[in-house]
């Protein structure tokens, strides 16, 4: 087998989509891939609801931490994925990324409603990122 494909997501605030993104890749994707996450204006902390969403489906991101583009300056990916319309117009190119992909994935933390609403808008995020790097999956 060859070396792993690198993949970075992006968002704006690294602490939903990209998140949830990089822990369904890097769990169905298996070694083939070497993914991470990062936010054109990154959060404190991967928020909360996502980690329970993600825990849900048997996928643990508790351990991953809010990162800014920079923090990968000089490295090369083999793909990068904005996973909302902010960072798609934020980083229209990144030097790094051989080749860039637009995922528009509305942003679970702006959900408002009662409380269950709002965990069906984190899952409803987390089906349509899944949906969507099942599509990257060879």
């Amino acid at each position: 087998m060859g070396k792993p494909q690198r993949v970075v997501f992006l968002c704006t605030g690294n602490s939903c989509r990209s998140q949830m993104a990089e822990g369904l890749l890097r769990t169905l994707g298996g070694d083939r891939f070497e993914v991470s996450g990062a936010g054109t204006e990154p959060a404190d902390r991967v928020h909360p609801l996502a980690i329970e969403t993600m825990r849900e489906r048997g996928i643990d991101i508790s351990h991953q931490r809010p990162k800014t583009l920079a923090t990968f300056d000089g490295q090369q990916f083999d793909l990068l994925v904005t996973t909302c319309d902010e960072a798609n117009e934020s980083c229209p190119f990144y030097p790094g990324a051989k080749r860039r992909l637009h995922r528009s994935i509305p942003d679970p933390a702006k959900a408002t409603g009662t409380d269950n609403e709002i965990r069906r808008a984190f899952r409803k995020a987390a089906d349509m990122l899944e949906e969507r790097i099942t599509e990257l999956l060879p």
